[in-house]
């Protein structure tokens, strides 16, 4: 099958995780990729391997001028942009309210929801005339307190906000606007978090998934193929919707534990081993 055969896209934190996974997903199903990333051995990695029809491209997404120029690269290089991921994320300043900085409340914010809106605003640029799809990253965190830290809650509230305020806007022109919302995925990051090393993805699949009703966490195929079903002609009166991918919900761990965890997690380092 080749669902999104002659499609070109564009993938902000493409070099791993979920964009990784998603990057995969879209080259199989017959598109050409722009890997978006500030990891830049590993988005070359991944370009080498998965050839010709992938490019990447290193950029800081909670700038402006960066997310600008990765679409225009898109343009240049693939004749036209069809679809934009905006996927990139980070885990951002944690701990309780009265102990985060400004600082990391401006870094989380710009990089989770500003990013986005930087996507958006610059996907339309270049789809208006032509049509295109636009994908935007949240998370359970966004429908349901409890799931994440303060700050990182509160942006991905603001992407299903803006994506919901934007569909419209968008629809007549042909550009659909969708959000998904990922559960407790494994990747580097919740690997990290979950049993203290980012490489142990088995281990961390099994503590992750002891509070999924489906008994497992979830995996980043199962997060690239509703991105795909959303990126593809089989979801072309789909606009504005909030896709939730969670395993049926998660139980809420003890708020206290979970900042002891958090708080051993510092951006850099969720910027490095991604989302």
């Amino acid at each position: 099958m080749a669902r999104l055969k002659d499609k070109v896209a564009l993938v902000t934190g493409g070099a791993s995780g979920i964009g990784e996974g998603t990057v995969r997903k879209f080259v199989a199903e017959g598109a050409r990729c722009v890997v978006v990333d500030l990891q830049k051995g590993r988005a070359r990695s991944l370009v080498e391997e998965l050839g010709n029809r992938c490019l990447a491209f290193t950029a800081d997404v909670a700038s402006e001028d960066d997310v600008a120029a990765a679409v225009d690269f898109s343009v240049e290089n693939f004749g036209k942009l069809d679809i934009v991921f905006n996927n990139a994320g980070i885990l951002g300043s944690v701990g309780p309210i009265k102990d985060i900085s400004s600082e990391g409340w401006h870094r989380t914010i710009d990089v989770l929801l500003s990013s986005v809106f930087f996507g958006i605003k610059h996907a339309t640029r270049v789809m208006e005339g032509n049509g295109g799809v636009i994908i935007n990253t949240a998370s359970t965190a966004g429908v349901r307190a409890g799931l994440g830290p303060h700050i990182y809650t509160a942006a991905k509230h603001g992407v299903i906000g803006l994506s919901q305020s934007v569909a419209p806007e968008l629809g007549p022109k042909g550009i659909r606007c969708n959000v998904i919302c990922p559960g407790g995925t494994v990747t580097g990051l919740t690997a990290r978090l979950a049993v203290g090393d980012h490489k142990n993805l088995e281990e961390a699949t099994k503590v992750i998934g002891s509070s999924n009703p489906m008994g497992r966490g979830g995996r980043v195929e199962d997060i690239a193929n509703a991105v795909c079903f959303l990126a593809s002609n089989e979801a072309s009166f789909v606009n504005g919707t909030v896709f939730v991918v969670d395993g049926g919900g998660e139980v809420i761990a003890d708020r206290n534990n979970t900042f002891v965890a958090m708080d051993s997690i510092t951006v850099q380092e969720a910027d490095r081993t991604g989302v």
